[in-house]
């Protein structure tokens, strides 16, 4: 018995996904310098907030990053 495969080049395109069933997309917000994170939430006003509360409390910490998680499709082109 010998193991056969077929290989088939295949065009993908990629999309945010828009779908009514999609997880929806978060955002959180990292202070840079000490690594804390913000939770995450689906709004992106609540984790600004968090950075504003963060500074204020930790006075020499001015840089963040903000994470945002996007569910995104794949699929074969027609």
């Amino acid at each position: 018995m010998s193991v056969r495969g077929v290989v088939r080049h295949q065009e993908w395109t990629l999309q945010p996904d828009r779908e009514p069933d999609a997880e929806p997309t978060s955002y959180a917000m990292q202070c840079a310098v000490c690594g804390e994170t913000s939770p995450v939430h689906g709004d992106y006003s609540a984790p600004q907030d968090w950075v504003l509360a963060h500074g204020g409390r930790n006075p020499s910490h001015h840089t963040y990053r903000e994470i945002i998680t996007r569910p995104w499709r794949a699929w074969w082109k027609p």
